[in-house]
């Protein structure tokens, strides 16, 4: 074991005790549950339904919501087992100096793109819930954006821990609301028809076909981020049954749940009404998932304004925590920085992306976010199981994370190369395995640094 000077991120960490920590229903799972009940992933599943059947979505959801598990696995067990947060047991697969960027800097820069998406998705709420056509680049819409995306930067600054307390019960609305509109448009499954009838013929497991793939990137995508935050999750977690029981409740059956739900809003309401897959591209590279879910709300008849209110207000808490988690990632790494500044300039470009309409990019976005994140989290289940657990910091720049990391991302993000790939397909899971296999041949390669200490000296 190497000596070195540690980064100031590394030198102040310090574990989570065991007397502070609690049992998986009071942490791990809620927190897990809230978040797939959100609107992003519920609207996520629009992209399964433009290349399938319901019944291919839905096989699609089920094993993505198992993958999603297995990218929460390791990091929920590494944040269990030294109470430590991602960017610190992160430290071994990307080395000590390479951790400032990844995991670190680059879990932020996506928040930011998480904070622009829950603004664009209250903005577009609030629009339907007060009767209004403005949309993205519009004056109004620009308001809304800004009054919204800031004012909850600056509560994730000041009153995170308010906004801890409102997370812990405010999922029971949109949950309630989904079951609602799930069985009330389901009248309309059985009229429902893809219109993208071409990207149906090209399936590539006729069973299932695209429509089950696109289900799984919409799940791992949206999550990879989250998954590689169990760390941060499982340091409150006392015991390895903690972390596979909130594992198992707050991400596998929450996502189940909550994506089966949306799938039967969506498709019953296009069966209903035909004229909304038009309206949104469904079955073509134009399609706006968050619009379509709205609109799908839309059908649900009387109960759908109080529906819309219920999401808007469903995205209070996620909207100021990714502003924090982004700042919190800046100034982790670069102390000096002020926190609540930071907050604040990353509410400011979540703003932008978001009343410009690019936030309403749900499958690029899942896409970036499970190129970047993939690889990650394969990188670090290798690393883990070739060291039998964590043993500390790796020295300066571990390249065998690095490599693992950069062919991963490359692969992952064919499907934005004109010609390459496909739009809406595995990309998450690709870049997973390919970030596990290559860092174990890199680490036998001799490219894996020796471990340093964390212990003061």
């Amino acid at each position: 074991m190497a000596n070195e000077s540690l980064p100031n991120y590394l030198a102040a960490a310090k574990p989570n005790p065991m007397e502070n920590r609690a049992p998986w229903y009071k942490n791990t799972a809620p927190s897990y549950a809230g978040i797939f009940l959100s609107v992003p992933f519920m609207a996520g599943m629009a992209g399964a339904l433009q290349f399938g059947s319901v019944w291919a979505g839905f096989v699609g959801l089920l094993i993505g919501s198992l993958f999603c598990f297995l990218l929460y696995y390791v990091p929920g067990m590494l944040g269990f087992k030294t109470g430590m947060p991602l960017y610190v047991v992160g430290s071994s697969t990307f080395g000590t100096q390479g951790g400032i960027v990844m995991p670190g800097l680059l879990m932020g820069a996506l928040q930011i793109g998480w904070h622009a998406v829950f603004t664009f998705s209250a903005a577009s709420f609030f629009m339907q819930a007060i009767g209004r056509d403005a949309g993205p680049n519009s004056a109004f819409f620009w308001l809304v954006c800004a009054v919204w995306g800031l004012i909850f930067a600056f509560v994730g600054a000041v009153g995170i821990s308010w906004l801890g307390w409102l997370s812990s019960w405010i999922p029971v609305f949109p949950l309630a609301a989904i079951v609602i509109a799930g069985f009330a448009n389901m009248g309309g499954i059985g009229k429902f028809e893809s219109v993208a009838d071409i990207a149906r013929s090209a399936a590539i497991i006729p069973v299932m076909g695209l429509g089950a793939f696109a289900a799984i990137q919409a799940a791992a995508g949206f999550f990879a981020t989250a998954g590689a935050a169990g760390a941060d999750f499982t340091m409150n977690s006392r015991s390895q049954k903690d972390v596979v029981l909130g594992g198992f409740w707050g991400i596998t059956i929450a996502a189940l749940v909550a994506g089966t739900f949306a799938l039967f809003t969506i498709a019953g309401a296009i069966g209903n009404n035909p004229q909304l897959a038009v309206q949104h591209g469904v079955g073509t590279d134009k399609m706006a998932g968050i619009p379509l879910f709205i609109s799908s709300l839309g059908e649900v008849g009387g109960l759908s304004k109080i529906m819309f209110w219920v999401f808007l207000i469903a995205c209070i808490c996620p909207t100021g925590f990714c502003a924090f988690l982004a700042a919190n990632s800046f100034s982790t790494m670069f102390p000096k920085l002020p926190r609540t500044g930071m907050t604040m300039a990353a509410g400011v470009v979540g703003v932008i992306l978001a009343a410009t309409g690019l936030a309403n990019n749900l499958a690029g976005f899942f896409g970036l976010i499970g190129a970047s994140f993939g690889p990650i989290i394969g990188a670090m289940t290798a690393d883990y199981i070739r060291s039998g657990g964590w043993n500390g910091p790796r020295k300066g720049i571990n390249w065998a994370g690095y490599i693992a990391w950069a062919v991963g991302f490359v692969v992952g993000i064919f499907n934005v190369l004109p010609g390459i790939g496909f739009s809406y397909g595995l990309e998450t899971l690709v870049s997973f395995i390919l970030g596990f296999s290559i860092y174990l041949v890199a680490a036998e390669m001799g490219l894996e640094p020796e471990t340093v200490s964390l212990e003061k000296k």
